[in-house]
């Protein structure tokens, strides 16, 4: 089957808001890991590089999961791709 404009459009902003959430989630995991120390002599709640490696990078992994989700869903309603809803 081959493949429509419509799904090209859906395809092409998939893959382009996938391809930046994640390089954020890359740099939330490594590049700041690599810069911990760095990241140490700012102070906020403590140690800036503590906190993200605590907490910081769990509160952007959830952020972009819920704008994904809700990203596609809108992606979804403005195609015409939606699921069947009961």
């Amino acid at each position: 089957m081959p493949l429509t404009e419509k799904h090209r459009a859906y395809w092409r902003r998939t893959l382009r808001v996938t391809s930046i959430l994640l390089a954020i989630w890359f740099v939330a995991t490594f590049v700041v890991a690599f810069f911990a120390r760095e990241l140490n002599q700012l102070d906020f709640i403590g140690p800036l590089g503590f906190y993200m490696g605590a907490q910081g990078s769990l509160i952007i992994y959830v952020l972009i999961i819920v704008y994904y989700a809700h990203h596609q869903n809108k992606l979804d309603d403005e195609l015409g791709a939606q699921e069947a809803r009961e």
